[in-house]
């Protein structure tokens, strides 16, 4: 299965724009973290919804890469956010997956979204991405 470095490598090279960083990845699972700044904040001076679940959207894709090896085409089929509290404006956000069912064609996870050093998530989100058969 791929490294942490390999899949960092993977998502550089093919999602250039994203701020993502791969914090972890392995055992089903995966910690990414996205830097905040100006450009990620919305009126009210909190993290943009948008920017929120692209974090969670990224973590589910490292953890199943990590999973099923580097598969470009697996792809969201569903994400579904519930905001829980206001994110730090200041303050990354980090997205902490687990992945729930990795079949042949479909996989599902959950991701809980935190601001950096932050106890209590701000968001939960559940996704399910579609594997392309081999």
């Amino acid at each position: 299965m791929p490294s942490q470095s390999d899949i960092a490598a993977f998502l550089a090279t093919e999602f250039p724009q994203t701020k993502c960083t791969v914090e972890a990845v392995g055992n089903r699972a995966a910690t990414v973290r996205h830097a905040v700044g100006p450009q990620e904040l919305r009126p009210g001076g909190t993290v943009s919804g948008p920017v929120l679940m692209a974090v969670a959207d990224v973590a589910l894709y490292v953890a199943i890469l990590g999973e099923i090896g580097i598969v470009p085409l697996a792809v969201t089929t569903n994400l579904s956010i519930n905001f829980m509290r206001k994110p730090a404006a200041d303050r990354a956000i980090v997205g902490v997956c687990k992945l729930m069912k990795v079949g042949k064609t479909l996989a599902v996870g959950e991701v809980s979204l935190y601001s950096e050093g932050g106890d209590e998530p701000v968001a939960h989100v559940v996704g399910t991405y579609a594997i392309p058969r081999a």
